[in-house]
């Protein structure tokens, strides 16, 4: 008898949770849901974050409003995040960096691959190789040349260690065998002001913050890092093309939630995250800005989990090679 209780208490137990699931499921979302961006509003990430947000609000019938919280390449953001209460209210939107910061800051307040919940991937930026409009060189072999014999002297201007313009660059001075001069900035919007206005010589960023600048003429633009070229920067030549062997970086970005926050929180959000990539002007928009969503296929917790994991296995030996540590 006593067994069949316990048999019976554990089957209406069950039966509880499965019918909380389910009307947290039924009802979800019923307010406004935070989309936390670890960078400074204007900026690329930014810019993603906004057109994603736009679109999924409509879907999921509730606002999702974007909330910058810049510092730490990213980390405060996410740690904000990480510490958030796990019910389905509180995301973050992160770039490569997300993968970067587990080995570029040795003493993160969080656990990386095991702090969130994953959603899904957004899309994946091509980076450009651009500086001033009057540098000297006119094609990017002229540029590594350029760089290489001045290199006490040419600058580097990037966002902020962690930021993806401080990644590139990171990269491309290993590609070339040559430490440069870098200038960290508090933000992409500062760095390319500086580069705008000849205090800087070169930046290595994603196209959503440069294709404008480059067809305007007011920046001058070496490569794309992109297998091939893009069909709204069609006269810039890839940087393997340039003289850059294996030169490809992109700089995927992907959606988080704190960790436990619940399965159906999580699978509404992928499935509208998928909805939002397939929506017409936020295709228009990404192809203005040179880059494409994600394919539905992408934008799901297991893609996402599987890229992140990949990214730290890839860039921890890159970032110890170089020694640059951001604590």
């Amino acid at each position: 008898m006593k067994t069949l209780k316990t048999v019976l208490g554990l089957t209406a137990a069950i039966a509880v949770t499965l019918s909380s699931a389910a009307a947290f499921a039924a009802g979800y979302p019923e307010r406004t849901i935070t989309m936390v961006v670890p960078f400074a509003a204007g900026g690329p990430t930014d810019t993603v974050a906004r057109l994603v947000a736009e679109s999924m609000s409509k879907d999921l019938g509730q606002q999702i409003v974007v909330e910058n919280v810049g510092g730490a390449g990213g980390t405060l953001g996410a740690g904000r995040v990480a510490a958030a209460e796990p019910d389905g209210y509180t995301v973050l939107l992160h770039h490569i960096g997300m993968a970067t910061s587990a080995t570029l800051y040795r003493k993160l307040a969080y656990d990386t691959l095991n702090a969130f919940e994953y959603v899904g991937l957004v899309t994946d930026v091509p980076m450009t190789i651009v500086a001033r409009k009057d540098l000297e060189p006119t094609d990017l072999k002229g540029l590594i040349d350029y760089m290489k014999a001045n290199k006490d002297t040419v600058t580097v201007a990037n966002a902020g260690i962690g930021a993806a313009s401080h990644l590139c660059g990171m990269l491309l001075m290993s590609a070339i065998d040559t430490p440069l001069v870098t200038v960290p900035y508090k933000g992409t919007g500062p760095a390319m002001t500086d580069l705008l206005g000849g205090q800087v010589d070169i930046m290595c960023d994603q196209t959503t913050n440069t294709t404008k600048q480059i067809q305007g003429g007011t920046i001058k633009a070496y490569a794309v890092t992109s297998p091939a070229r893009l069909d709204v920067l069609k006269d810039v030549p890839t940087a393997v093309e340039g003289g850059l062997a294996d030169f490809q970086v992109g700089i995927w970005h992907g959606v988080y939630a704190p960790k436990g926050t619940p399965s159906e929180a999580v699978e509404r959000l992928s499935k509208s995250l998928q909805v939002a990539l397939k929506d017409e002007n936020v295709v228009a928009r990404f192809a203005e800005l040179g880059t494409a969503p994600s394919p539905e296929a992408d934008a799901t917790p297991a893609a996402l989990k599987a890229k992140l994991e990949g990214e730290i296995a890839r860039w921890k030996p890159v970032i110890e090679a170089a020694g640059q540590f951001a604590d």
